[in-house]
């Protein structure tokens, strides 16, 4: 077989590829804070204000990757300040944020004549990433990895216990707005895998199946990581061959393992609970011996 025919012999194929590989590892290590934050939702938020960068970039005629991740940043920055500072009109004013991000990304997008570009943004289009979309998410991602991986143990000590993390003197604030921005950068990263409106099942539902199998957070991690490039590499194969769109492809995989691990962690539950109420062979139960009983029994105070 002629190496030019076989899948991984298609120029386009090979930057699908990589750019899957990448984000599978960027997006479950920034979800891994976000869920533990209970902020898993942040992602998708973000993902429509992004959606105003690449109108921006569609419109001054620039690189729509760099507008979406201007935008996503200063997004990100706002969305933090909303949440440490706003009290009960907090999420009135992230909906109007989000949804405002989503309208005007339309609009821009409209005036700017790409219509036939909006369903890419939204959706994804790997299979087209040109190798100045995959230089741009590589170097992206690579910075995400660097936060994440490099300042682990921050990190989880703000998204575990705020005021332990202020009183062990780490900077909080910083390293929110740090958290925030590298969201927004993993969010502008997943765009051209799985778009705007799927990016944070990437983020999330990988970390979400590690959970089901693991307890500690590097495992955690680690394992979330492992389970998004599986998903995304999957995913993009399953598009060549099946013709289905690589986005969907992606995110009904990684669902598919989550779904997986729930049943696998439900039965390995079931069978240690089942264990643990066995009688031990001598110890418990009617039929021991009288010395067994005897020897167990409490002794009365001389």
């Amino acid at each position: 077989m002629n190496w030019g025919d076989t899948l991984l012999g298609l120029a386009f194929m090979q930057r699908a590829f990589l750019a899957a590989l990448v984000i599978g590892l960027a997006a479950p290590a920034i979800g891994t804070y976000l869920v533990q934050r209970r902020l898993a939702l942040m992602g998708d938020g973000l993902g429509h204000v992004a959606l105003t960068g690449v109108g921006l970039g569609l419109i001054t005629k620039t690189s729509p990757v760099w507008g979406a991740v201007l935008v996503a940043i200063i997004g990100a920055a706002a969305v933090e300040l909303i949440r440490e500072r706003a009290k009960a009109s907090g999420d009135v004013a992230l909906a109007m944020l989000f949804y405002g991000g989503l309208a005007g990304g339309s609009m821009l997008i409209s005036l700017s004549g790409g219509n036939a570009n909006l369903n890419s943004y939204l959706f994804g289009s790997i299979l087209s990433t040109s190798t100045g979309d995959l230089w741009a998410i590589a170097v992206l991602a690579v910075g995400v990895l660097l936060v994440t991986l490099g300042l682990r143990r921050a990190l989880f000590a703000v998204c575990q216990d705020e005021e332990f993390a202020r009183v062990a003197g780490l900077p909080v604030r910083v390293l929110n707005l740090l958290l925030a921005v590298t969201t927004a950068v993993t969010v502008t990263v997943g765009m051209r895998v799985v778009g705007v409106l799927m990016v944070s099942a990437l983020m999330v539902v990988p970390v979400a199946a590690a959970q089901q199998l693991t307890r500690a957070f590097a495992a955690t991690m680690g394992a979330a990581m492992a389970i998004g490039v599986g998903a995304a590499v999957s995913g993009v194969t399953m598009s060549y061959y099946a013709d289905t769109p690589p986005g969907a492809s992606i995110v009904l995989i990684a669902i598919g393992v989550f779904l997986l691990a729930s049943i696998c962690a439900g039965l390995l539950r079931r069978r240690r609970g089942r264990a643990g109420a066995r009688p031990a062979p001598g110890k418990e139960g009617p039929d021991r011996a009288p010395e067994a009983r005897a020897a167990t029994a409490p002794s009365l105070p001389q």
